[in-house]
Formats: C-alpha cells, sequence, structure tokens
C-alpha cells in the first residue's frame, strides 16, 4: 500500500501529464502542486513510484509518466467524478429533450458525448431482453392483412406486417387488442409467452387461427436481434491524440470497427455500474493504449444498455467519467418520461 503523500505525488503526476501531455519532473511537482514537502522528498516519492510500476520514464528525460498501474490507481482512488456545471447540465437536457424517437434519442446522445469528452462515443441501443411491453397496437390494412406495432418501455418501436388466412372484423380485433394488452402490459418480452399461450383459446373457431398467426408474430418480434446494436461517433477525435498511440492509430480504428469488441468494451448492460478499463485491462490488443469508461442507462432502476467512450490512457478521467455518468441519468430520464 502506498502512503497517503505518495498517492498525492502521483495524483499531481497524473493531473500534470494529463493537461500538459509532457513527462512531468520533480522540480515542477513541487512548484506547481502544495505538496508541502521538499523536491528531494518528492524525488524519493518518485522513485519508489518507479520501482513499484506507478510511473515510468519515458525517454532519458528527468520527467516521469504514469503507467496504466498507475492510472488505475488514481482511478480506483478518486474522491469522486468531476461535476458538471449548470450551464452544462441545461445544454444535456436541452439538446437530449429535442429528440423525436428512440433512434433520435441515440444519435444526439453519441454526438454530445463526443462533443463533451472529445473522445469516441459509443452507444448501445436499449436491450429487447432487458425492457417491458409499453403497448401493442393491432392495425388493419386490408380485410386479411394487418400490422402489429410493439411498442416498448424504453421507446423502442417493432413493426410487423401479418397476412392472415381468413379475414377479422373490427369486433373481434378490438378484443384481441384489449386481451393481449391486459395480459402483456408492464412484462417482461421474456414473460410473455407464457402470458398468451392460452389466448386463442377465448376466441370463436372462426378467428381462432388468426389469432394465432398475430400471436406467433409477436413472439418472431420479441427475440433479440442476434447482433445488438450500437452506434459510435466521434472517430475523428483520435486525430487530435496521435501522439498517445506508440506506432499508429490504426489499429485503434480497426477495433472500433468490430460491433463484436466494442460491445465487450462497454460490458454487460444488467451490470448498471461505472466501469473503467484502462490500458492493456482491455483483452483487444489493439485497444491496449486506450481506456473506456461505460456505465448503464435505463429507464428505472435497472439498465436496459450501456454508453461510454473510448480515448487514449492519458484521459482526463474524473471530468470523463462525470460527463458519462451524467449523460447516461439524463438519457434514462428522457426514456422514462417518452
Amino acid at each position: 500500500m502506498l502512503s497517503e503523500r505518495r498517492l498525492e505525488v502521483l495524483r499531481a503526476i497524473v493531473q500534470d501529464y494529463v493537461g500538459t501531455e509532457e513527462p512531468v519532473g520533480s522540480k515542477a511537482l513541487t512548484e506547481r502542486h502544495n505538496l508541502q514537502v521538499s523536491p528531494a522528498t518528492v524525488r524519493n516519492d518518485m522513485a519508489v513510484l518507479e520501482d513499484e510500476g506507478y510511473i515510468a520514464q519515458p525517454h532519458t528525460s528527468a520527467g516521469r509518466i504514469p503507467t496504466d498501474k498507475g492510472y488505475r490507481l488514481f482511478v480506483d482512488k478518486l474522491a469522486g467524478v468531476k461535476p458538471l456545471s449548470p450551464p452544462e447540465r441545461r445544454a444535456i437536457q436541452n439538446f437530449l429533450e429535442g429528440a423525436v424517437d428512440l433512434d433520435d434519442v441515440v444519435g444526439r446522445t453519441v454526438r454530445l458525448l463526443a462533443q463533451l469528452t472529445r473522445q469516441v462515443a459509443v452507444v448501445q441501443y436499449p436491450s429487447l431482453t432487458r425492457s417491458t411491453v409499453r403497448h401493442v397496437e393491432l392495425l388493419s390494412l386490408a380485410p386479411a392483412r394487418l400490422m402489429l406495432v410493439l411498442i416498448t418501455d424504453t421507446g423502442r418501436v417493432e413493426q410487423r406486417l401479418i397476412d392472415c388466412q381468413e379475414p377479422i372484423g373490427d369486433s373481434a380485433l378490438a378484443d384481441l387488442r384489449a386481451r393481449l394488452n391486459s395480459r402483456v402490459v408492464g412484462e417482461r418480452f421474456t414473460e410473455v409467452p407464457s402470458l398468451v399461450q392460452d389466448l386463442p383459446d377465448a376466441f370463436e373457431g372462426a378467428d381462432r387461427g388468426t389469432v394465432s398467426t398475430v400471436l406467433a408474430t409477436l413472439l418472431e418480434s420479441l427475440v433479440e436481434e442476434t447482433e445488438e446494436r450500437l452506434i459510435i461517433g466521434g472517430t475523428s477525435n483520435l486525430t487530435r491524440f496521435g501522439h498517445d498511440f506508440p506506432l499508429t492509430i490504426r489499429p485503434v480504428l480497426e477495433a472500433l470497427e468490430e460491433q463484436v469488441v466494442l460491445l465487450k468494451l462497454l460490458g454487460e448492460a444488467k451490470d448498471p455500474g461505472m466501469t473503467v478499463r484502462i490500458g492493456h485491462e482491455n483483452a483487444h490488443e489493439g485497444l491496449s493504449s486506450t481506456s473506456v469508461v461505460s456505465v448503464g442507462y435505463g429507464s428505472g432502476d435497472e439498465a436496459v444498455a450501456k454508453l461510454g467512450v473510448v480515448g487514449p490512457t492519458r484521459m482526463d478521467y474524473p471530468g470523463t467519467m462525470g460527463a458519462v455518468r451524467a449523460v447516461a441519468r439524463y438519457v434514462g430520464q428522457i426514456l422514462a418520461e417518452s
């Protein structure tokens, strides 16, 4: 365990390196920070930090830079994330509240995150498997053709066309719509099949086949797409950090093109807490020089998806974590109110 004084020296090194992009020396630390110890003591503390792998000397200069291990300890010992200013919070709220549907919410969120953090933003669409039914609508398009519209609690809308073997009358269609909604509204998608399985028995023989066809289509629409959807924005921000990547940003860009890699980076949506993966903690080799900050968002107490940012390990962690958390909270509020 490091002493509190050496932790303070490590914090100062991280803050200065993130702010200046230059290796940090003991003289600069004592001049910029109120460490209340002599430069000689700071040099000794830096030697211990280097021996234990928290900082490293990139070249023959006297300066040191944090390692992945140093950033990890800095993040783990953070007293709190940097709060957003009232104007920043109002700007987030106003920007997101203008969204007209779920696609617009996700699109605005990814642009906003990229602008706030000046990193690459990644936003996952709400998962159907963690959603509940808000409403099922059945519309008659022709005597034997229907449209089924499924609306989730997160604002996701699924539409399906249904060609029935027999026409269904208006009264039977209204009855089916009412019975369906009474059984499934507010229920988890995973519970719906068992809740509707005996519904055809409530109808006359002539309509029973149509009801079964409608239910089959409904259950198909509940099945999650094989590849969960996500959207990425702000990739051009990486060009600002060219010197932060040892060789080239190409491996980073290639990794960001793989949806499966991004989904693994964000982590399981059922874990709503803040996750920070630093450098070599990212399993994908192309992302070993990056850090990923992600958090869950949802319309209630449970997360339905994740959002986050990817950037170089030389990152303003308190500010980035504060922005990611604030945006996730506002997105959750908008989904709950939509």
